[in-house]
C-alpha cells in the first residue's frame, strides 16, 4: 500500500514550460532536506507546451503527477481539481514561478501542526520580505482592491489575500474546494471567505516574495473580471456548481516512489 505524503504541493501552471523544472527541482529538493514525504500536483491547461513537459519529467520523478487539457478553464479551476485529488495530511499551493520560495514553508507548517486549518503567506505584514516589487501602478491597484474587498466581504484581520502561498489541512482543503466556484483569480478570495463563515481557524504569516515582471492579467480587462467575480463570491450571483473532480488517481499521469 502507497503511504500518504505529508504535503500535497500544487503548481498552477501555463506558459511555465521553461521554469516548471527548476521550481519542481527546487521543491523536491526542499521537502527531502526536511525529511517531509510529498507528492507534486502540476494543474496545466491550455497547448502551450508546459503540461506535455510536466508528463516528460514525471516519468523519471517519483510522485510528480501532471492534470489538466488543452482547454484554459483557469487558476481555480485547475487546482479545485488538484485538491480533487491530493492525499497529503497538508495541501496547499505555490506559484509555478517561485514569487515565494519554498523554504518559506517553515513558517507555514508550525502552524498547520498546532491544529490550523488555513495558513497563508503575506506580503503585508511586518517581517514580509519583499525582494522585488511589483511596479508602483500595480501597488496602487492591489491597495484599491484590498479597499474593495474589505467593504464588500470584509475578511478581518486578513491582509494579503492574492499571495499565492497557501495551505490547508486536508479536510478544511476538500471542504472548502468542494464548495468553491470561481475558476479565475478570484478562487482564494472565495476559499478565504468560506474559510471564514465556516469558523475555520486562517493564520497569515509573513513570507518572502518577489514580482517577475510577468503579469498575466490585463489591467482593465482582467481587473473589471475579478470584480464581477467578487460581487459573485458575495451575492452569490449566477453562482455555477463547482466542476468537482471527477478524474480516478490512475488517470492522473502518476509515478510511485
Amino acid at each position: 500500500m502507497e503511504l500518504r505524503p505529508k504535503v500535497s504541493l500544487i503548481l498552477p501552471a501555463f506558459n511555465e514550460r521553461q521554469r516548471i523544472g527548476q521550481t519542481i527541482r527546487e521543491a523536491r529538493a526542499y521537502f527531502q532536506s526536511r525529511g517531509l514525504t510529498h507528492e507534486i500536483l502540476v494543474a496545466a491547461d491550455g497547448t502551450d507546451g508546459t503540461r506535455e513537459h510536466v508528463r516528460e519529467l514525471a516519468q523519471t520523478t517519483p510522485n510528480l503527477h501532471v492534470l489538466g487539457g488543452p482547454e484554459r478553464r483557469g487558476k481555480g479551476y485547475g487546482i479545485r481539481q488538484a485538491v480533487g485529488l491530493a492525499r497529503g495530511v497538508f495541501v496547499g499551493f505555490s506559484d509555478a514561478d517561485n514569487k515565494t520560495p519554498i523554504d518559506e514553508f517553515d513558517k507555514i507548517l508550525p502552524h498547520l501542526a498546532a491544529g490550523a486549518e488555513v495558513v497563508i503567506g503575506s506580503r503585508g505584514l511586518a517581517g514580509s520580505n519583499i525582494e522585488r516589487p511589483q511596479k508602483w501602478y500595480r501597488r496602487l491597484g492591489s491597495k484599491g482592491f484590498r479597499t474593495l474587498l474589505r467593504l464588500l466581504l470584509g475578511l478581518p484581520g486578513v491582509r494579503d489575500t492574492q499571495c499565492g502561498f497557501k495551505f490547508f489541512r486536508h479536510d478544511a482543503a476538500r471542504d472548502l474546494f468542494a464548495r468553491q466556484t470561481i475558476d479565475g483569480y478570484m478562487f482564494d478570495v472565495e476559499i478565504l471567505y468560506l474559510a471564514r463563515r465556516a469558523g475555520y481557524r486562517i493564520v497569515e504569516v509573513p513570507v518572502r516574495w518577489r514580482d517577475d515582471g510577468d503579469s498575466r492579467l490585463r489591467l482593465f480587462s482582467g481587473n473589471l473580471r475579478n470584480l464581477l467575480d467578487v460581487l459573485r463570491i458575495r451575492f452569490g450571483l449566477n453562482r455555477p456548481r463547482p466542476t468537482p473532480a471527477v478524474l480516478p488517481l490512475k488517470a492522473v499521469n502518476r509515478k510511485s516512489a
